[in-house]
């Protein structure tokens, strides 16, 4: 009997094996020597100042400029403003050679199709809306480097060389502030977002529906299941983001890569107690809901602050080490009062609840734990209170393999800069960091495996206006974004011509 493929002697393949290696190796020779060692050969001096950094700045501040607020930034769901930056981020996306459209919820799409691709696409985004009041680097940072690097790969005749799909996506929703749900928009892609969210409405009483409408497009089920992407059609997602947060700034290194993404909840809480005159209803007669919600955030900061101390023996069980509780963050945001006058003893108070941590267990038991003890402390106070769950989101791990591939771009691309030294950027190691804030990221992974660069910022402030990341710093992140696009698209190559040669070599 003759033996099976497995078992044949390798020497009956030698030609065949000779054949692939010549394949590959000239393939490889036809790689810029700078992109094989993770810093592809940007034309010049391989850092396309002007378009990576100068361009990119130029129009993180325009962007900035494009705002609801009078002298502020807030830039909501599909708001004024938005539809204002849509048209906008259009034309860019035009301009670095991608095919451009806006899904039925409002994200904005820019993609290049390589012809006769039958490839996985490579996803990169992040969101164009903001908080109120807000800097103009979170969310547009990531948004704006994708299209300069695709950019100078066109300028640099190098777009029509990749070999599978590359794709910027604008995220339409990722904060949450207008509906007090996030994601809206990689939820949408990602195939995770339920019918039920065009009924949710917001502090006027519009719906997402309402103003899906109002801006012509369909706000039906069936539109919001069509922009759901097939998991076979996607290879994976990156996304670029300021690392809101001292950690780098403390590490002097402009770029950083993400290991994982703390999961969060956020909650509601309502209290009602009896409204009344301030100054007729005598200090032992009121049902106060102000002093029972403000006792209710001093709860929460203890149990976030010291939370072996006021957890039950059923609730910690003993498990939880400092690893596990390192990172658990709580935060109230918002308070809102009724009839909120000075003169009126209020009758409802109603706040917000962030809770993170990268351990989803102990995560979970904090919110148990809260509600147990909020609606304690109410029934002392002889005050009701509900606690809503209005957001969760497990912990999400970036992929191993897309980690060390930015971690690579990064080093090359810090490497490259002026003024850096190449021997101590080389032997400076790229820190891995986990992540407290959500990103779109995390609504993604449920489509595909993902991966972040996180860029320096000063002071780690984030979600104020005075938020910075240094231009050099901007540079840096496209540059790194650059290299990296075009190396996926060098190891799809070579692993395309490998698989072809194998299944000949096997014939």
């Amino acid at each position: 009997m003759a033996p099976s493929s497995s078992s044949r002697p390798l020497r009956h393949h030698q030609p065949l094996l000779l054949i692939l290696a010549i394949s590959v190796s000239g393939l490889l020779a036809s790689i810029p020597a700078s992109a094989a060692d993770g810093l592809p050969e940007l034309g010049g001096d391989g850092l396309h100042r002007e378009i990576l950094r100068d361009e990119t700045v130029l129009r993180l501040k325009e962007l900035g400029k494009i705002s609801d607020g009078e002298g502020y930034l807030e830039r909501t769901f599909l708001s004024p403003a938005s539809i204002r930056a849509t048209a906008v981020i259009i034309s860019w996306m035009k301009e670095a050679g991608l095919t451009t459209w806006v899904d039925q919820m409002g994200n904005i799409h820019g993609r290049f199709e390589p012809e006769n691709s039958t490839k996985e696409a490579l996803l990169i985004g992040s969101h164009m809306d903001t908080v109120i009041d807000a800097g103009m680097y979170d969310g547009s940072l990531g948004i704006i480097s994708a299209i300069s690097a695709l950019k100078v790969l066109k300028v640099t005749g190098k777009l029509q060389s990749l070999t599978r799909p590359v794709e910027v996506i604008a995220f339409s929703d990722e904060e949450g502030v207008r509906f007090q749900t996030t994601f809206l928009g990689s939820a949408a892609v990602a195939g995770t977002l339920p019918e039920s969210i065009l009924q949710v409405s917001d502090k006027s009483g519009t719906t997402v529906q309402d103003v899906l409408k109002m801006n012509s497009f369909e706000a039906t089920a069936a539109a919001i299941t069509q922009i759901r992407y097939k998991p076979e059609s996607v290879g994976s997602y990156v996304e670029v983001h300021m690392e809101q947060g001292p950690v780098l700034e403390a590490l002097r290194y402009p770029l950083g890569v993400v290991k994982g993404i703390a999961g969060q909840t956020r909650l509601k809480v309502i209290v009602d107690g009896s409204q009344g005159h301030a100054g007729t209803v005598p200090m032992k007669l009121r049902r106060d809901p102000m002093v029972a919600a403000a006792e209710l955030v001093v709860t929460l900061e203890r149990l976030c602050k010291e939370p072996k101390k006021l957890l039950t023996y059923d609730e910690d069980c003993g498990c939880y080490t400092e690893e596990s509780l390192a990172g658990l963050v709580c935060t109230v945001g918002e308070l809102l009062t009724w009839p909120s006058a000075s003169n009126v003893i209020p009758g409802q108070v109603n706040f917000t609840v962030d809770i993170r941590a990268m351990d989803d267990q102990v995560r979970e038991t904090i919110v148990t734990s809260f509600s147990r003890l909020a609606l304690q402390r109410c029934d002392d106070r002889l005050v009701d209170c509900r606690v809503e769950h209005k957001h969760s989101a497990p912990a999400t791990p970036c992929d191993p393999e897309l980690t060390s591939q930015l971690k690579l771009a990064a080093r090359s691309a810090v490497s490259a800069m002026p003024g850096r030294s190449v021997a101590s950027a080389a032997a400076a190691e790229t820190p891995v960091l986990m992540s407290g804030a959500g990103h779109d990221a995390m609504a993604m992974a449920k489509l595909t495996k993902v991966g972040m660069l996180f860029v320096r910022c000063r002071g780690g402030v984030s979600h104020s206006p005075e938020e910075s990341v240094m231009d050099d710093d901007v540079w840096a992140a496209g540059l790194a974004l650059a290299s990296f696009i075009e190396q996926a698209a060098v190891v799809a190559k070579v692993a395309e011509v490998v698989e072809q040669n194998a299944v000949v070599a096997e014939s």
